[in-house]
């Protein structure tokens, strides 16, 4: 996969950068830059193109994902960061991702089928990636969602069922609301950055 690695300070995590609809692994940069600019970095372009724009995994329509894409591209990143752990020599149960949009979503998607995909994770507007869908245990996970009250894309009840499944798999979920939309604002990225200050 199309990707950039910067290695980071040792002993510190790596952050596992995947951008929305329509970006690059150059969006994310300046937002691991401010949650934690001297953790190593692996930031990955969506291998899927839609009319021209990179995604994470295919689609049927707006907010109606193609299933059975989604669990291959979930399996060829988690294998692309198995890979790059050994080729770049970094600590692969020390990876946190943060993800936007589409990129969220695919996140969302490794936590829910693979137990030690994430250490952590930091999704800005993600959806329920698949329902009626068997989660690992997720213990000892912290995740932080961040959510518009108003996002036409990523409706409210997402954001609640998605709170709800990872907490009754274990995992430890925050959860803010925003009285905004879609667009991730610099009020969420602090707020990520104080609760990944309490890992």
């Amino acid at each position: 996969m199309h990707h950039i690695y910067h290695e980071g300070k040792e002993g510190k995590p790596v952050l596992l950068l995947l951008h929305g609809t329509g970006g690059t692994e150059q969006d994310l940069l300046p937002i691991a830059d401010m949650i934690d600019p001297e953790a190593s970095i692996l930031s990955v372009r969506g291998n899927v193109s839609e009319n021209g724009m990179p995604r994470f995994f295919k689609r049927l329509r707006e907010g109606v994902f193609d299933i059975e894409d989604l669990k291959f591209r979930t399996k060829e990143l988690n294998e692309f960061i198995n890979d790059a752990a050994h080729k770049y020599q970094f600590d692969r149960s020390n990876v946190i991702a943060i993800g936007y949009s589409n990129g969220a979503n695919i996140a969302g998607s490794l936590l829910f089928h693979y137990k030690d995909s994430l250490k952590a994770a930091i999704l800005h507007h993600p959806m329920v990636p698949l329902r009626d869908h068997e989660l690992p245990d997720l213990s000892g996970v912290n995740v932080f969602i961040g959510a518009g009250e108003n996002d036409p894309i990523c409706p409210a009840g997402e954001t609640t069922d998605l709170t709800e499944l990872l907490n009754h798999a274990g995992a430890s979920v925050t959860t803010k609301w925003y009285n905004r939309g879609h667009q991730l604002i610099e009020e969420e990225v602090s707020d990520a950055k104080n609760w990944y200050q309490t890992l």
